[in-house]
């Protein structure tokens, strides 16, 4: 008789483990494939390694503004041991072990959607009443005249360096590049970014552009806006020199590449399962993340937001509806945060984005160290800025971003706020700590009383 397991995940990132997790817990039969490394993207060449080298750098400064202390020359190579200890030194021997441990089937190879309920890896075929896609996605690269001669990196290559280049180029404007910026200038890089558009962070409000733009210039990052590669060639000193589109050379140690990613879901078969692929190569699915009759999807692949709090928000969600306790997804107050110095973070819609759904918007704008104390006890010649958005039919909030220390944080309120349709009434009501840069929100809606008549 053919072993038929409750659930087959094929991708063990943030997304599939969390759908392991739930399963397992409940009592559920589950075989998991993976082909890399169990902690999948994030854990080992993104999110945790990148936020770990990024404290040194985000220390420093903060150090520098501090009254009466003062910053130190940073070590990279104690910096880069514990990078390399966060980021399991590259083995997750520990992680399958705990899951053979809590009963699961750990399958290492590349995987196969071969129909509904059937999956195939090493030439075995295993049965599932549930598959869950949590695949992810892949870097993509740009092809011009030369990229193969260059020394070109992506997210992996950078954030697994044992030592670090004396120069670089970033090519690409997206949060990816940004953080990367901050850690490299801040290790002593000499660090370019390239960015095709008018504006770096181009999904979010002007204002947030222009913040982040000039935050990068004072780390000593030079950044050139309209810009795009042409070529690139190998230099006789072995450097790499690109070419940009108007006749400009850069000549660098290396090339970073954050233009983006790509679904890995069109070699799985998913076709075979019922379910389709949008044009972009994600796995559609619906409000409960269900793609085909027991097939779901989870994660980067789904091309929603990818975000990891997303993949982890949308496992749980495939979870329950799998152990019977129906839910829906809903994307409204999903934060966005650039781990820069100072933090960038954003929820909700923007202007723009009101003014498409035909929402009848009102924005303020809020310089914090003009408006509240604790910018200035927590630095010397505070910087910062908050700005929301209101519907001023509906009189909630509908947007926030935060360009300011600490901005990933106190975003949240801004976040559950238009998670929970909360009125301005009750958040104007609010009583926020003294001395805190949540109280900012407070001054923004009392702004926007006065100057709205909201």
């Amino acid at each position: 008789m053919e072993e038929i397991f409750d659930a087959a995940i094929i991708g063990m990132g943030p997304g599939g483990e969390v759908v392991a997790d739930r399963l397992l817990t409940a009592g559920k039969k589950v075989v998991v494939f993976e082909s890399e490394l169990i902690g999948g993207e994030c854990a080992y060449w993104a999110c945790i390694p990148s936020k770990t080298i990024l404290r040194g750098p985000e220390v420093n400064i903060e150090v520098s503004k501090v009254a009466g202390a003062s910053a130190n020359p940073l070590d990279w190579e104690k910096a880069r041991e514990y990078r390399d200890y966060m980021a399991r030194h590259l083995d997750d021997t520990a992680q399958e072990q705990g899951y053979l441990e809590r009963g699961a089937t750990v399958v290492r190879g590349t995987a196969k959607i071969t129909g509904p309920g059937h999956v195939t890896a090493n030439g075995n075929e295993y049965l599932a009443h549930h598959i869950i896609i949590a695949s992810g996605t892949e870097p993509s690269t740009p092809d011009f005249p030369g990229v193969r001669d260059i020394i070109a990196w992506g997210n992996r290559e950078v954030y697994t360096l044992t030592a670090l280049p004396a120069s670089v180029a970033i090519v690409g404007g997206s949060a990816v590049a940004l953080e990367t910026a901050v850690f490299l200038a801040g290790f002593g890089v000499e660090v370019t970014v390239l960015n095709r558009s008018a504006g770096l962070l181009g999904r979010e409000e002007p204002e947030v552009a222009e913040l982040a733009h000039g935050h990068l210039l004072g780390l000593g990052v030079v950044v050139h806006l309209n810009s795009s590669v042409a070529s690139g060639r190998r230099g006789e000193d072995g450097s790499s020199i690109l070419t940009l589109r108007g006749g400009m050379e850069i000549t660098v140690d290396a090339v970073i590449f954050s233009t983006g990613r790509t679904p890995r879901a069109g070699a799985l078969g998913v076709a075979k399962a019922g379910a389709t692929l949008d044009g972009s190569g994600n796995v559609r699915v619906d409000e409960h993340c269900w793609a085909a009759e027991g097939l779901w999807a989870v994660g980067d692949v789904t091309g929603i937001m990818p975000f990891t709090h997303v993949a982890k928000y949308q496992a749980r969600i495939v979870a329950d509806c799998i152990l019977g306790k129906e839910r829906s997804a809903s994307y409204d107050g999903i934060p966005r945060v650039v781990f820069a110095s100072p933090e960038i973070a954003a929820v909700g819609l923007t202007l723009e984005t009101a003014g498409q759904r035909g929402i009848d918007a009102a924005a303020i704008h809020v310089n914090l160290p003009a408006a509240i104390a604790r910018p200035w006890t927590y630095e010397r010649d505070p910087q910062g800025d908050l700005g929301i958005l209101v519907d001023r039919r509906r009189r909630v909030l509908i947007g926030a971003w935060a360009v300011a220390p600490q901005a990933s944080e106190w975003i949240h309120v801004a976040s559950l706020a238009i998670r929970g349709q909360v009125s301005l009434e009750v958040l104007r009501d609010m009583a926020p700590q003294f001395p805190s840069y949540s109280e900012a929100y407070l001054v923004a809606l009392d702004k926007l009383w006065s100057t709205e008549g909201i």
